[in-house]
């Protein structure tokens, strides 16, 4: 028993642990966190990822989806974004997505972190952050995932482009573009 509670002390409020983080405090580490697991003390919040709960009046307060996604990909290098983000652009797009779309260098496929769903996309490249260009090229990488009329949504992009700074739509559409893109875009 001493040895579990020597492990639990480990344990800071709030703090996001990889399991293999915490094999080098307990000789049964899956024992230990299924006991910590159903005490409360840790909530399972993706896989092999867990968190020190901080309680709120609403229940537990769960980390921010950069601090999930950081430590899920033990690498800061990615941009979380989401399909919401075209509506902002007036180009007619108007539906909401529970989604959130993690572009990264190291994993791909739909994980559920705490109790969110992220779609991870391998890229080999994506900006820090999503400036206006790099929003309507992904726009157009991302046309056939949309609910929208594509057709009518695509009109009115390159419409758009026909006002915006030329050189960092070139930038971002040679960048982050993919052939189909670069060639809807380039005829525009």
């Amino acid at each position: 028993m001493q040895k579990f509670q020597q492990f639990k002390s480990h344990l800071k409020k709030g703090g996001l642990y990889k399991r293999s983080e915490l094999e080098k405090w307990s000789n049964s580490v899956d024992r230990d966190l299924s006991k910590l697991v159903s005490e409360g003390t840790l909530t399972k919040v993706g896989p092999g990822l867990y968190y020190v709960a901080i309680y709120n009046a609403f229940g537990v307060q769960l980390p921010s989806d950069e601090s999930l996604v950081k430590k899920f990909l033990d690498d800061d290098n990615f941009l979380i974004t989401s399909y919401n983000i075209y509506n902002k652009l007036s180009l007619g797009t108007t539906q909401l997505y529970n989604n959130k779309v993690v572009y990264n260098h190291l994993r791909s496929g739909d994980i559920i972190l705490g109790n969110r769903t992220f779609t991870f996309k391998k890229k080999s490249s994506f900006p820090k952050k999503a400036s206006e260009a790099f929003i309507i090229v992904d726009l157009v990488n991302n046309l056939d995932q949309l609910a929208e009329d594509q057709p009518q949504v695509l009109e009115k992009v390159q419409r758009k482009i026909k006002d915006m700074d030329t050189k960092a739509l070139d930038d971002a559409l040679h960048k982050y573009g993919t052939a189909k893109t670069r060639k809807l875009l380039t005829l525009a």
